[in-house]
C-alpha cells in the first residue's frame, strides 16, 4: 500500500494472490477516474497457462463489486478473441509471457500505462527460461512503476533477478526460506522401480482416497500411469503440456468435482492447480530438482488445510531423496511397507529423464521449448 517495490517469499498456498490482488484493487479504487477509461495498468506474469487462469479468477471474484475490467492471455488457444477482448479495454492483465510478447509484437495490447507489475512463481519463471521474455516485456513497459516479486523459493538467480528489476524493495518473507510447509505429512515408501503402480494401487484402495494429485518427471510416464490407474478401475486423468488447453481445462474441473480420482501431473502442468482441502499428493517419481519437491507437496495443506505428501521411491532416487532432505533442512519419515519392501540386490541405474530440460541434480537450464509451447 506504500507503493514500495517488494520481494516476497512463502510457501506455494498461503495466500500470495491475495496479498496482491486486494491492495492493488484497493490503490486503483482510490485514484479518481481518469477520461480514458479502462487502460492496462496491472499487469501481472505467471509461468503457465493454469496459474494464469487461477489468478485471473481471484481477480474476478475480489474485484466483483468494483468496476475495473480485467483479462487472462495465455497461449494454447486462438489469439483473436484475446485481441476482440483486449480492444474493449483492460485495467488489469494476467498473461504467461510468451503469449504477452506476441500480442506486443502485434501492437494489440498497450502497456505504456502500466503501473503495477508482478512476477508471480518468479522461480518456476527462471526455471523455465523466460528471462530474456521477461526483460523483453520491461523493455516496453514503464520505468515508474511498483514491482512485486513474488517466490516460493529462494535462489542465487532469484537474488540476482530482483536486483535488475527491483528498486530498493521491502524483503518481505512468511515461513523460512526453501522450507516445505509443516502442516503436509511428509512420509517416504522405499520401493523398487517395477512395483511403484502396484503400490500406488494398493494405497488407494487400502486408504479409500478419493482424491489424488500425481506427479511424474515425463509426459510420457503421466500418460501411462494413468492408463494403467484406469485398468485398475481407478478413474484417472493427465495432464501435462502435451495436452490441449481444453483438455487440460477439462481435466482439472472434473478432478476438482470428484468425477476423477486420480489426476496425474507433470511438474509444469501442475503450477497453478489449487484445490480446497486436497488430502492426497503423491510424488510417483522424484523430481531431479529439489525445489519441485517444494512446490509439488504445496499443492496440499493449502491455507491452513491438512495434508499428506507421499513419495515412491526406488533406488535409482536416493540421490534425489538426499538433495530434497538438504533443501527442506529435515529428513523425511521412512515407512517400509510389508510385501514391497524393496529387493537390496538390485542396483542403482541413470535415470532417463525422458527429455527433460535439466541434468541429473542439476538446476533446469533456459531452453525455449516451453515458453513456445505456451504461445502456441
Amino acid at each position: 500500500m506504500d507503493r514500495k517495490d517488494i520481494l516476497a517469499g512463502a510457501q506455494t498456498g498461503t495466500g500470495k494472490t491475495a496479498g496482491f490482488t486486494l491492495p492493488i484493487l484497493e490503490l486503483l479504487s482510490r485514484e479518481k477516474p481518469t477520461k480514458q477509461k479502462h487502460k492496462i495498468r496491472v499487469l501481472v506474469l505467471t509461468p503457465t497457462r493454469e496459474l494464469a487462469a487461477q489468478v485471473g479468477e481471484s481477480v474476478t471474484v475480489y474485484g466483483k463489486h468494483l468496476s475495473f475490467k480485467s483479462t487472462v492471455i495465455f497461449g494454447g488457444v486462438k489469439i483473436n478473441p484475446q485481441i476482440t477482448n483486449l480492444r474493449k479495454g483492460m485495467d488489469i492483465v494476467v498473461a504467461t509471457p510468451g503469449r504477452l510478447l506476441d500480442h506486443i509484437s502485434q501492437r494489440t495490447i498497450d502497456l505504456r500505462e502500466i503501473e503495477y507489475l508482478i512476477l508471480d512463481e518468479a522461480d518456476r519463471m527462471l526455471d523455465m527460461g523466460f528471462i530474456n521474455d521477461i526483460k523483453k516485456i520491461l523493455n516496453v513497459i514503464p520505468n515508474e512503476r511498483q514491482t512485486l516479486l513474488f517466490s516460493a523459493t529462494y535462489s542465487d538467480a532469484i537474488k540476482k533477478l530482483s536486483n535488475q528489476f527491483l528498486k530498493s524493495p521491502t524483503l518481505i518473507e512468511v515461513a523460512r526460506a526453501n522450507t516445505s510447509n509443516e502442516i503436509v505429512k511428509q512420509s517416504v515408501y522405499p520401493v523398487d522401480k517395477t512395483r511403484k503402480h502396484e503400490l500406488l494401487t494398493h494405497l488407494i484402495n487400502e486408504g479409500k482416497w478419493q482424491q489424488i494429485l500425481v506427479f511424474t518427471r515425463t509426459k510420457h510416464g503421466a500418460n501411462r500411469l494413468s492408463g494403467q490407474l484406469e485398468k485398475d478401475g481407478i478413474t484417472s486423468v493427465a495432464i501435462h503440456g502435451n495436452k490441449s488447453q481444453n483438455a487440460r481445462t477439462k481435466a482439472l474441473a472434473d478432478f476438482k468435482k470428484g468425477d476423477v480420482r486420480v489426476l496425474v501431473a507433470t511438474d509444469i502442468a501442475a503450477r497453478g492447480i489449487d484445490i480446497d482441502q486436497l488430502p492426497h499428493v503423491v510424488n510417483y517419481e522424484l523430481p531431479n530438482v529439489s525445489e519441485d519437491y517444494v512446490h509439488r507437496i504445496g499443492r496440499t495443506g493449502r491455507a491452513g488445510n491438512g495434508g499428506e505428501a507421499i513419495s515412491l521411491v526406488c533406488v535409482d532416487e536416493d540421490e534425489f531423496l538426499v538433495n530434497i532432505e538438504k533443501l527442506i533442512k529435515k529428513d523425511i519419515q521412512k515407512v517400509w511397507l510389508k510385501g514391497f519392501k524393496p529387493d537390496p540386490s538390485i542396483k542403482a541405474e541413470p535415470i532417463n529423464m525422458g527429455g527433460n530440460r535439466g541434468a541429473r541434480n542439476k538446476p533446469r537450464g533456459n531452453s525455449g521449448r516451453n515458453r513456445n509451447r505456451n504461445r502456441r
